[in-house]
């Protein structure tokens, strides 16, 4: 049952109209006394608040209510409606723990899917019965997660975390080192959603300039500016009912960070060079290697936009602080090179343990980068001490997430070979190369977009 706090009937009868058309069991109240009276007596699955009542607009008396509510029953998710809405009302209501803030009017279609997400991530319910012992095996059983090699704790309650809210709509923030695996995490979300069978589109906002923002992301017509000589689709429009994943959101600059606020908080944009309003229907996942609360605190990133993007929160450990999982990749790269290469490949248990021992700054990216190019270099199946001794580089950096010096390959070189031998290997059979080389479909599809790698559409 969830009930509704308003002193308009007109928005209670309306919402309980909605509501009951959904499926749902509604009640409604009229004033913050009576909200409290009947949440005494009964305990609906959450409630729909109003910020305003008694003719005031600065939304005190809903974020009292609110506190209240929050304080006594910490279990009812609560969503928060009102008219009068501010962006710092909004981030009051976010750090008192509303699940969301609706501006009025509303959207029957928003605040619905807002209100499946908040009653799909209340305490107590989860995905598919899981608890912190299920295993990874159970885990793999229920959910797609082909991808994400580890056993360690961490990683069980990380991949626990994606199976219960990836068939929500919940915006999430990933966090961590880079090479930690970030954009697998997001491709499993995408994966075990129900918006799996629609487009996953990636964005690297560190690489989108502020003048060219509003052109990558909602698109331009013909003529906006100097050189657009013919109409774009933007990266929104490409999602529409799939998931976006920006990454390096952390890099975005302040001017782009208001424009991108926007379109996740009324879901409406403007082509550029258009003055028609477009609406779009997306899932958010975000990433970053920064800390958001530090660069809050220095005013570089918008405190409004951090709550807008981090519903929920997964921070990623480094190798570091999973060693136990390291003998796990480096099995599971050199199954894939050894079908890759026709080679019995293997690794003497000196050479395994002193790779544990690596700092490994760059993660999982940089172990199979060491992996992979002592494979290509070295003749014999049986890869010794010697040989990852050879081929390893020491990064100058500290362990804080940069990425190995250049070698005599870069990695985008190698990534490039390993893709062109597993489609020769594999007769360009785009599911079983994607199997070999660890990767989804998709996106094996957009790395040989990307490289311009010739692929046949059919997939025998």
């Amino acid at each position: 049952m969830i009930l509704i706090i308003d002193d308009d009937i007109a928005v209670r009868t309306s919402l309980s109209l909605l509501l009951k058309k959904e499926g749902f069991e509604a009640s409604s109240v009229a004033t913050p006394v009576e909200a409290l009276d009947f949440l005494r007596v009964q305990s609906p699955e959450l409630v729909v608040l109003d910020m305003n009542f008694s003719n005031e607009t600065s939304g005190a008396d809903g974020l009292k209510l609110l506190e209240q509510i929050r304080k006594r029953y910490p279990a009812i998710p609560v969503i928060l409606i009102t008219g009068w809405a501010t962006i710092d009302l909004a981030v009051q209501g976010m750090k008192l723990g509303a699940s969301d803030f609706i501006n009025k009017p509303w959207k029957n279609s928003h605040l619905m899917e807002s209100l499946r997400t908040a009653l799909q991530l209340a305490p107590g319910k989860t995905a598919a019965g899981n608890t912190a012992a299920t295993a990874r095996k159970k885990l793999d059983q229920q959910f797609d997660f082909s991808a994400i090699i580890g056993e360690d704790p961490q990683m069980i309650q990380i991949l626990e975390t994606i199976g219960r809210v990836a068939p929500t709509d919940a915006s999430v923030l990933i966090m961590g080192e880079s090479g930690t695996g970030k954009e697998l995490i997001a491709e499993a979300i995408h994966q075990n959603s129900l918006r799996s069978k629609r487009p996953f589109v990636k964005v690297n906002l560190g690489g989108i300039s502020s003048s060219l923002f509003e052109s990558e992301m909602f698109g331009h017509v013909r003529g906006a500016f100097t050189d657009a000589r013919m109409d774009r689709v933007g990266r929104f429009e490409l999602t529409n009912k799939g998931t976006i994943f920006l990454d390096e959101i952390g890099d975005l600059e302040l001017s782009s960070q208001v424009k991108l606020l926007r379109v996740l908080q009324d879901r409406t944009y403007e082509v550029l060079g258009s003055s028609r309003s477009k609406t779009v229907d997306v899932r958010v996942i975000s990433a970053t290697n920064r800390n958001l609360e530090d660069m809050v605190a220095q005013n570089t990133f918008r405190e409004d936009l951090l709550y807008r993007i981090n519903l929920i929160t997964i921070k990623l450990p480094s190798l570091r602080e999973r060693p136990g999982d390291i003998p796990l990749l480096v099995d599971h790269f050199l199954k894939n090179l050894s079908e890759l290469y026709a080679r019995p490949l293997h690794i003497d248990r000196e050479a395994l343990q002193w790779i544990k021992q690596l700092p490994l700054p760059g993660n999982i990216r940089q172990l199979k980068n060491l992996v992979e190019r002592t494979v290509l270099i070295t003749p014999g199946d049986v890869l010794s001490l010697h040989d990852f001794q050879q081929q390893y580089q020491p990064s100058a950096r500290k362990a804080t997430g940069g990425l190995p010096e250049v070698g005599a390959m870069t990695l985008e070189e190698m990534e490039i070979r390993m893709i062109q031998r597993a489609m020769a290997f594999h007769k360009g059979k785009i599911a079983r190369v994607a199997r070999s080389l660890g990767l989804t479909r998709g996106a094996l599809y957009r790395r040989l977009d990307k490289y311009g790698i010739p692929y046949s559409e059919e997939e025998v």
